[in-house]
């Protein structure tokens, strides 16, 4: 191994390590598997530096916007065995895979929920973006992943990129006052408000 390539490999570490031991992220491990085969274990496919999302929105790291997405950092992408696409012998969902954050210590599990993909998303041409999904706690949800074509004319931002999604209550409804009924069940009119002699 040469001096420089080293060199560069430990930089990239250190600058992993000091990345994932800030407080204000976190490291999220993304796997796939192929669903042709779900007995298989699944692989890591990427690491990404999630940034902490304050739920005070007057916080000065806060988004103003709760919709708005949030970048993150991918730390390593590998990319996965794609199948031969001219291989007619195997079945239809060879081109499928599962993709989600799993845990592969005390005997794995999925973290969260997962998407299915086409293996197409990882092919040549085609750069993944991650989109992974947080509730209120920073509890993860889901991730979901599409490839982006690669536009020859670009000459950065061309590798995998991701963001990061919060999910915020819905909006309630606008109850107006109960319905008051008479006994014979219809509908009492409403009295007009009292003048101050009547009070």
């Amino acid at each position: 191994m040469r001096l420089p390539t080293l060199l560069s490999a430990l930089l990239a570490g250190a600058a992993t390590v000091a990345l994932a031991s800030d407080e204000s992220t976190r490291t999220a491990a993304i796997y796939i598997q192929p669903l042709t085969d779900p007995s298989t274990p699944p692989s890591l496919l990427a690491e990404l530096a999630i940034p902490d999302i304050d739920n005070d929105p007057s916080a000065p790291n806060s988004p103003e916007d709760d919709d708005a997405p949030i970048a993150a950092e991918v730390l390593s992408y590998s990319a996965p065995e794609l199948p031969d696409e001219d291989d007619t012998t195997t079945t239809t969902n060879t081109n499928l895979v599962r993709i989600g954050i799993y845990s592969p210590a005390a005997g794995g599990g999925w973290i969260s929920s997962t998407s299915v993909a086409s293996t197409a998303n990882f092919a040549k041409g085609y750069a993944p973006h991650f989109a992974v999904t947080v509730d209120g706690d920073g509890a993860y949800v889901g991730v979901a992943c599409r490839g982006v074509a690669i536009d020859a004319g670009v000459t950065r931002d061309f590798g995998p990129q991701a963001v990061v999604l919060r999910t915020a209550p819905g909006s309630q409804p606008a109850l107006g006052k109960p319905v008051v009924l008479s006994p014979e069940g219809r509908k009492v009119a409403e009295e007009g408000e009292k003048s101050f002699i009547q009070k």
